[in-house]
């Protein structure tokens, strides 16, 4: 079975508070989008792989890992290499959660990774929701979206809407997540990843102030788009823009191209602007 796990953007996103458990309340409308994507194949037992051969041929080598059990080998191939254990990576912890619940038959993950990493996009959590999809339907589980959201949510805070993969509106961590028609008309959504630049989700975190905005996020996203450029904000655009100003740069640029709204998506480093 293969996949295209695709990544998403932020319209907006507002760090409420801090909770008791160290994390933040926050409130962020996730979109998907499809320019960018990884590949994602999952197979059973001794099935022929109808990827390894071009990733091999593509890559020269891949990082491979077997799980001290032997019933997971993971496979990953990225250009300039692979810096992370294979067993870490979120779809290798997706066949961990459900080999915990259900008696999971033995499975190969190869993954290309081509989303980039530490760019406020999801990539990993994308890899995680898809890789829990497919493991369940492999292994004739039949779980609901809701119950795949629930093992996804223990994996990342915005792994869950990628179970359902249509715009929806998060609060909590993220993970809670609530349907929301949205409707961009004939707008293009272009993403830029600047090259060279990473940004940790907890070094964006510091330094910033929660606060309650004065108009609710969903008050927002229903004004006309004219208007979000005044009102539709990324809390974490002050911290990161602040280390890294050359994001500043970027998004200004798009503005200058004739975006009607630009803006970082997540902690960053990619921004996005509506055309």
């Amino acid at each position: 079975m293969i996949t295209n796990p695709n990544v998403k953007i932020n319209l907006g996103l507002n760090v409420l508070r801090r909770r008791p458990d160290g994390y933040h309340d926050l409130e962020t409308l996730f979109v998907p989008y499809h320019g960018i994507s990884d590949s994602l194949e999952i197979i059973t037992g001794d099935d022929y792989s109808r990827t390894l051969a071009s990733l091999k041929e593509r890559y020269g080598s891949l990082v491979q890992a077997v799980s001290p059990d032997g019933k997971l080998m993971i496979s990953i191939a990225k250009a300039g290499g692979v810096d992370w254990d294979p067993l870490k990576d979120l779809t290798a912890k997706a066949y961990t959660f459900l080999a915990a619940d259900y008696d999971l038959p033995p499975m190969k993950i190869y993954l290309e990774k081509r989303s980039p990493v530490g760019a406020g996009l999801g990539g990993g959590s994308a890899d995680a929701a898809f890789a829990l999809k497919m493991i369940a339907e492999l292994a004739g589980l039949e779980l609901t979206d809701e119950q795949l959201a629930g093992y996804a949510a223990r994996l990342g805070s915005d792994c869950a809407f990628f179970i359902y993969n249509v715009p929806m509106f998060g609060s909590g961590r993220g993970e809670i997540l609530e349907p929301f028609p949205l409707d961009l008309g004939s707008l293009r959504l272009e993403v830029i990843v600047p090259e060279g630049i990473a940004v940790s989700t907890a070094d964006a975190y510091r330094g910033i102030v929660p606060c309650i905005p004065e108009k609710p996020l969903r008050e927002v996203l229903r004004q006309d788009i004219d208007t979000w450029k005044a009102d539709l904000r990324n809390d974490f655009e002050a911290t990161v823009f602040a280390k890294y100003p050359a994001l500043a740069d970027v998004k200004a640029e798009l503005y200058a191209r004739g975006a009607v709204y630009a803006a970082m998506s997540g902690s960053g480093s990619a921004c996005f602007g509506l055309f």
